[in-house]
């Protein structure tokens, strides 16, 4: 190998098509940026969305609502849930890794317990929260509660 038969990798490159280099080109004159106007000028940009004039979609459609930036959003987990995992792997208690483990909750969530279904089984179950129904219903069955 020498610097005489250097070349890039084949694949790697494209073939640039020169524009502005003479009419004989086939890109000369406007080297392909039409007739007047802002952009066939040097250094325009245009914003993200611009349509031309008409009326951006993002402008366009209906805001409907307010979603609060401060709320605070739980992941749901029913007690027939809670059930089938006693029901699978015998679990005893019920807390935050053990949903993870079994793909009921992610890392950052927040964990409520709702009252859906039934419970036999004599639990501990430590969540975030728990509905007034969940709550009665875990008690009712034995279990205790521990809010995280």
């Amino acid at each position: 190998m020498n610097l005489n038969n250097l070349k890039p990798a084949a694949g790697s490159t494209k073939s640039s098509k020169r524009i502005g280099r003479g009419t004989g080109s086939g890109r000369g004159g406007t080297s392909t940026r039409g007739h007047k106007g802002a952009g066939s000028r040097s250094g325009t940009t245009t914003k993200v969305g611009f349509e031309g004039g008409q009326m951006p979609l993002q402008r366009r459609t209906p805001k409907v609502g307010f979603k609060n930036p401060n709320r605070v959003e739980y992941v749901s987990i029913n007690l027939d849930a809670l059930q089938g995992l006693v029901d699978k792997y015998s679990v005893a208690s019920i807390d935050f890794e053990t949903l993870r483990e079994h793909g009921l909750a992610s890392k950052n969530d927040l964990v409520k317990i709702l009252g859906r279904g039934e419970l036999t089984a004599k639990l501990e179950v430590k969540a975030h929260a728990f509905s007034a129904t969940a709550q009665k219903a875990i008690e009712a069955a034995g279990g205790t509660i521990v809010k995280l």
